[in-house]
């Protein structure tokens, strides 16, 4: 008997249909791996089955027994613990405090602090990150730690089934790895884990069976030992998917960006370099090396204690890491966001024209394939991966020379990622400059002209993509021997 069982499941968002027919099966001891595009009505499952909203239509049951939670507490009480891949943790409290939020350990009525502390920094350990402070800030950690938190949370309720929405959307190899010894540690005491990712090698490495979701059905499910990758990438879009690359470098073009000595302590220590039109310059090294606080000063969101910046061409853009905390104004239509930073396109004596910014936005969407019924839907209504595209969209209606992209593709499926990677590719053969910061290798070799390496706060020289190994990278990430 499965634990997990979805029988025919629907669900309706006004006009929009997330769900139309899903079933799924979940047995214990078994990573089952959820695949499909953004849209597809994964996180909407995730959510139903979390107890955050309640479906039209169709059954649940676990163990064989009805189950139909009222709120996320019913969830929690039957063993379901969610890991969301939008970070939801409580900034203003401490790590310990998320971890055991709802199970706090109590003394006659009161928190007890000196257990809650030991809890949290056991959960910690047994994720190999016990360098992280459970007393700490939340808010004050970095991307990837949040993520870790996250997780522990999850494993704090001792849940029987755990839902995993890209866990490694900001984790380096080294806490995948660590990530990915605890999914098969859970299985092998007998929880079922469903596993969401967009990185087909991810699923491989922890999955055992696996279903495709499509608009809103499941269309395939079966071992994943038996299914190849064209296969479930078919079963996924409907169609064949090209990856994106750069093909043949272009002949350097005029430097658009001169970066000189560029100083931010204690995370920036050191860069140099030059970006020149038709370029795209990768940016690898490890969480927290400083390609992200270098991409922030260039745009002046930090200040700069040394160095110099030369701009030789016409505006920046910079697309966040953290599209739900600074990239995107949630509570806007597609229309307002894709329009905000260029509002006098589309403007007539200081009144929006709104027929023309829906226009504008509308062929934004078209080039990225945003799946949404208009440009007049609010952003917080979509699919992780489409207000990603919309927050990449905002640059392109911008249309600025220099491009700043700190993690482009991240929490994106497939056929959405291949669609970025060819707008960069087009970006760059129109002459743009950019600059490309990702933890995903094979994203750098497939898009990047060239790459340097961030270590220690210090940029190493950039050399042609095809000079680098991920192994070369790596030493270099490592060591300090960008050059």
């Amino acid at each position: 008997m499965a634990l997990l069982e979805v029988h025919g499941l629907e669900k309706r968002f006004g006009a929009t249909v997330a769900l139309d027919g899903v079933d799924l099966e979940v047995a214990a001891g078994e990573v089952h791996a959820l695949i499909g595009e953004n849209g597809a009505g994964k996180s909407t499952l995730f959510n139903i089955l979390s107890g955050a909203i309640a479906p039209d239509a169709g059954g649940l049951a676990i163990a064989g027994a009805p189950y139909a939670p009222r709120a996320p507490g019913d969830a929690r009480a039957r063993g379901i613990a969610h890991i969301h891949q939008e970070l939801s943790l409580c900034p203003s409290l401490s790590v310990a405090e998320n971890i055991l939020l709802g199970a706090e350990p109590a003394r006659l009525g009161w928190i007890d602090r000196d257990r809650l502390v030991a809890r949290a920094a056991a959960l910690l350990g047994e994720f190999g990150r016990e360098e992280i402070d459970p007393r700490v800030r939340a808010g004050d950690l970095a991307l990837a730690d949040r993520q870790v938190v996250e997780i522990c949370r999850a494993l704090a309720w001792d849940a029987r089934i755990i839902l995993m929405d890209e866990p490694t959307s900001s984790l380096q190899r080294a806490n995948v790895e660590r990530l990915f010894r605890l999914v098969r540690a859970l299985r092998d005491r007998g929880l079922a884990v469903v596993y969401v990712s967009h990185f087909l090698e991810e699923v491989r490495e922890v999955g055992d069976r696996y279903t495709v979701l499509r608009d809103g059905r499941s269309v395939r499910s079966g071992e994943l030992a038996a299914a190849g990758d064209d296969e479930l990438i078919a079963a996924m879009v409907g169609r064949a998917v090209e990856p994106a690359a750069r093909g043949a470098r272009p002949a350097a073009g005029d430097v658009l960006l001169e970066v000189r000595d560029l100083a931010e302590p204690p995370r920036l220590r050191g860069a140099s370099f030059e970006l020149r039109r038709g370029q795209v310059l990768g940016l690898a090294g490890l969480v927290g090396s400083g390609r992200t606080d270098l991409l922030r000063v260039l745009f002046g969101l930090l200040p700069a204690a040394a160095g110099t910046v030369r701009m030789h061409g016409r505006g920046m853009g910079f697309l966040s890491e953290d599209r739900k905390g600074e990239g995107l104004a949630l509570g806007l239509s597609i229309a307002d966001n894709t329009t905000l930073s260029r509002l006098d396109t589309c403007a007539r004596a200081g009144w929006i024209d709104l027929r023309q910014q829906r226009a504008q936005a509308e062929e934004v969407m078209g080039r990225l394939r945003v799946r949404a019924a208009g440009a007049d839907v609010t952003v917080r209504r979509l699919s992780g991966g489409n207000q990603q595209k919309v927050a990449f969209g905002r640059l392109l209606h911008q249309d600025p020379d220099v491009l700043l992209l700190d993690e482009p593709a991240r929490g994106i499926d497939i056929a959405s990622k291949a669609d970025i990677h060819r707008e960069i590719a087009r970006l760059a053969a129109a002459g743009k400059g950019v600059l490309l910061v990702s933890s995903y290798l094979p994203e750098l070799f497939a898009v990047c002209d060239d790459i340097a390496v961030m270590s220690r706060g210090r940029l190493g020289p950039a050399r042609p993509a095809g000079a680098w190994t991920p192994d070369s990278i790596l030493a270099a990430a490592i060591g300090g021997a960008g050059g």
